[in-house]
């Protein structure tokens, strides 16, 4: 039950619509995933409720990206249509979206876009950041957005498994295997990565930063876990094996999945 509940959406008005843009920061601590998802609390739900009770109608919302439970956002951005007259001061609209659902979900930017721009289809790069708190002792500061790990790493072994993650590869390796309907072609997990790097920020905080034309099901979080493991003292794997675990196309080739609360969606880029 929320607050929107018991209030009437009517249908998207049948007058001529314009389509807005908002870029969406988050805290996905306590969400189950973005996309909307019935009986659960999730950032696209909380999201459209808002919108629906500003603009009073319908909002079929478009993402750029569906992060999963827990994962944070800071530049998501999501497309949907109003009416002329509201989106003539989407400042209001920010307003009062705002108010109704920050501190986790804020939107940061809105403007008007051409009406054949879709937030998913339209995108050509997304960027994630995934932080490390690499230090014996845990900061209650950082819980919720790092993943505490007390061993040292060895930056230079993550900086090394960078490599061969550069450029189009198929990376079953790294990805959640989707459920295919029966006599369907399994989707591709072909992606192209243009960067991937790890920064030292300092006082133990590593944070590797990744950009891809797009990611399948905890791809990145997959290869952090795979890049960490390389680089715990004394580990069995090295950097000089990542091209295999690649060519492998098995996901028990790769390490587990680095949890959800270090992992941001940062940036889209069109």
């Amino acid at each position: 039950m929320t607050l929107f509940d018991d209030e009437e959406v009517a249908p998207a008005p049948a007058i001529p619509l314009v389509r807005v843009r908002l870029v969406v920061a988050y805290d996905g601590t306590d969400f189950s995933g973005f996309a909307e998802n019935p009986g659960v609390k999730t950032v696209a739900g909380q999201l459209v409720r808002s919108l629906e009770r500003v603009t009073r109608h319908e909002i079929k919302l478009t993402c750029a990206g569906r992060t999963d439970a827990g994962v944070h956002g800071w530049g998501q951005v999501v497309t949907f249509d109003v009416s002329e007259a509201q989106a003539a001061d989407l400042d209001a609209l920010v307003r009062s979206v705002n108010r109704m659902c920050a501190p986790s979900i804020v939107v940061r930017r809105a403007k008007v876009v051409a009406p054949d721009f879709d937030a998913r289809f339209s995108a050509v790069a997304r960027c994630y950041r995934y932080t490390v708190l690499n230090r014996p002792v845990p900061d209650p500061f950082l819980a919720r957005t790092s993943w505490h790990v007390a061993e040292p790493l060895d930056l230079s072994v993550l900086r090394l498994g960078c490599d061969a993650l550069i450029g189009t590869h198929d990376f079953t390796s790294f990805c959640r295997k989707p459920k295919v309907p029966e006599g369907a072609e399994p989707p591709s997990m072909v992606r192209t990565v243009h960067d991937a790097r790890w920064h030292d920020l300092g006082d133990g905080v590593l944070r590797f930063d990744i950009e891809a034309s797009s990611f399948c099901q905890q791809m990145v979080r997959a290869i952090v876990g795979t890049l960490v493991d390389m680089g715990r003292p004394g580990s069995a794997r090295t950097p000089g094996e990542m091209a295999s675990i690649i060519a492998a196309r098995t996901r028990s080739a790769a390490a587990g999945v680095a949890p959800p609360h270090g992992l941001v969606l940062w940036e889209v880029r069109y």
